[in-house]
């Protein structure tokens, strides 16, 4: 009997119908296009609880494969303390699991502890990306290499396992391209007048917003800055304007952002120099495809919004239709005109309109400095 089936508290009681019946018609029939489940696997899994319909019907291929790991993955994620319901979550919504190899998942798991504080965060991490541990197995040179590097750059370790979590692939690949593409993003930095000292300031919440920009190549973002210098904007300007999209200035598309801007010039009425200083207050008007823009424009004009107050407030073009019709109609139950009000009301985060909201007094309220007196006719 397997050390797991025999001793985890969690596993599921043993079925008394027999293997063959529990695999259906793969356990009567086997033919070379159609391999036979791995029985093995599959009885460890059902002993875990683990979802087996969902398995066969997503990712089938992994009941199938020789040799499988089963038992093993559950035991490491059983001794860094994950609950039987955590272990059957994670090999139901990522089985792969099953196929990496006793050694590598504990490579890996050397690797993750050197920059998680205690086995409880590494199991919340495996929870919620199982991919980017177990799927990573084969490149542990690069990882501790890469994570070397991070560490010179003055990242801690909470945000390096955020890195290892949310792009694995920049952990994988040979240490020398992160390199390149790091300095690429520091150089553009620093040709725009940023200051050395807060380079690596800035570096940290461009990858924390979006690691994926190590993936470009060096050349994609000095190529974004240059369009957007021939769009007119200045050097402090561009500085701005990187700092504020971060990550997005390597997601821009020249084309799309020329055909956007251009319907928001056209909706707003207004000239060149002050469209730039419309993007520089809301630089999702830069990332916003033309359908985006369209559909949020068209929602604040149906409800009474003039052009003129969007481009006095551009960052309300950031809700999207729903918040904003939600919104109104708060503000209106609060007696407030729109047509003549300042759309910061209106913008802003959920918090911010929830200050702002709760600062606006509701219609028909009586004077605080006079409770008695009686209320105005409408």
């Amino acid at each position: 009997m397997l050390r797991l089936l025999a001793t985890s508290t969690y596993l599921a009681p043993r079925r008394t119908t027999s293997l063959a019946g529990r695999l259906g018609a793969c356990a009567t029939t086997t033919t070379t296009t159609t391999p036979c489940e791995n029985p093995e696997t599959v009885d460890v899994l059902y002993r875990l609880s683990v979802d087996l319909q969902k398995v066969r019907k997503l990712k089938g291929w992994v009941l199938r494969q020789k040799p499988a790991y089963a038992e093993e993955a559950a035991r490491l994620l059983a001794d860094l303390g994950a609950s039987g319901p955590a272990v059957s979550r994670i090999l139901t919504g990522h089985p792969e699991a099953v196929l990496c190899h006793p050694r590598q998942t504990l490579e890996q798991k050397t690797l993750w502890m050197s920059v998680c504080r205690h086995e409880k965060e590494l199991v919340g991490v495996i929870e919620r990306f199982p991919a980017s541990f177990f799927t990573s197995c084969g490149h542990h040179d690069n990882q501790r290499e890469n994570i070397a590097y991070f560490r010179s750059l003055n990242l801690n370790k909470r945000m390096i396992a955020k890195l290892m979590a949310g792009a694995p692939q920049n952990f994988g690949r040979p240490v020398e391209e992160n390199r390149e593409v790091v300095h690429g993003l520091c150089e553009t930095f620093l040709e725009l007048g940023g200051d050395q000292a807060n380079a690596k300031v800035w570096l940290q919440k461009v990858l924390n917003q979006n690691p994926f920009i190590l993936l470009k190549a060096p050349r994609v973002l000095k190529e974004n800055v240059s369009f957007l210098r021939r769009l007119g904007f200045q050097r402090a300007e561009l500085l701005l304007l990187l700092s504020k999209l971060k990550a997005f200035a390597a997601e821009l598309h020249p084309e799309e952002v020329r055909r956007a801007l251009a319907y928001s010039r056209d909706t707003l009425g207004c000239s060149e120099a002050e469209l730039r200083g419309m993007v520089l207050l809301c630089p999702a008007l830069l990332y916003f495809s033309r359908d985006v823009l369209t559909e949020r424009f068209r929602g604040l004009l149906d409800a009474g919004v003039s052009a003129r107050q969007i481009a006095r407030t551009p960052a309300v073009l950031e809700l999207t239709p729903p918040i904003v019709q939600y919104r109104i109609q708060c503000l209106k139950g609060r007696g407030l005109d729109l047509s003549a009000a300042d759309l910061d009301v209106l913008s802003g985060t959920k918090k911010d309109f929830e200050a702002n909201f709760g600062k606006l007094r509701p219609r028909g309220e009586r004077p605080l400095f006079n409770p008695v007196a009686p209320l105005p006719d409408h």
